[in-house]
């Protein structure tokens, strides 16, 4: 892994596919399941650029704020994708509130031709214990190809809940059987490791990105 301020690169520089990606609400983008989540889509043979926002590298100052309301951080997202250099196609994305940030730039971007895709590790489909705060509008009309990688009992979208919501016929989910929020299933119930779902999701990344 290699860092170039303001990203933290991973995988073959002059691969096909680059892929962005923003951290979750609480935890930096070189955290351990940030970082094992590049690590495994690189191992796909994918490049992986991982980015920070401003509230979350303040934090790294000491300065202890709050995730500010997605819909505020569509002007850094946007930032990040004009700083990334490189070749070859560029998918968007993130972990939960990341990839929630980069669904609501998708089209904007996909029809610019910035951009190939979308794709969201672990959707935030509603706020935790608040099953009824859908924040699916956006994703009723999505154009742009997108790829919502899921664990299956995801407090924040299960399986049974997101087959009720009304969505893109442009996302294609894949279900990881007894993921939670991170990917990670139990391994007493399942015989899988977090590992094992983690190398399943970067797969099925890397077909699909193939494909676009």
């Amino acid at each position: 892994m290699t860092s170039a301020a303001p990203f933290l690169f991973d995988g073959p520089e002059g691969a096909a596919t680059t892929l962005l990606l923003a951290h979750g609400a609480g935890a930096p983008m070189d955290s351990a399941a940030m970082t094992a989540i590049a690590a495994a889509l690189a191992a796909q043979g994918l490049r992986v650029a991982r980015f920070e926002f401003a509230y979350m590298a303040a934090r790294r100052e000491g300065v202890r704020k709050p995730p500010p309301r997605a819909e505020t951080l569509l002007g850094e997202y946007r930032a990040a994708l004009d700083a990334l250099a490189g070749t070859g196609r560029v998918v968007i994305g993130g972990k939960s509130m990341g990839g929630r940030v980069a669904s609501m730039i998708a089209d904007e971007m996909h029809a610019a031709g910035r951009i190939a895709g979308l794709v969201c590790l672990g959707y935030p489909f509603h706020p935790p214990g608040k099953p009824d705060a859908l924040r699916t509008a956006h994703l009723a009309t999505l154009a742009t190809p997108t790829l919502v990688c899921q664990g299956t009992r995801d407090p924040l979208g299960t399986r049974e809940e997101v087959a009720t919501y009304t969505l893109s016929g442009a996302i294609e989910l894949s279900w990881l059987e007894d993921g939670d929020h991170d990917l990670k299933p139990r391994k007493r119930l399942t015989g899988r490791t977090l590992a094992d779902h983690l190398a399943t999701m970067a797969q099925t990344v890397a077909a699909w990105a193939a494909r676009l």
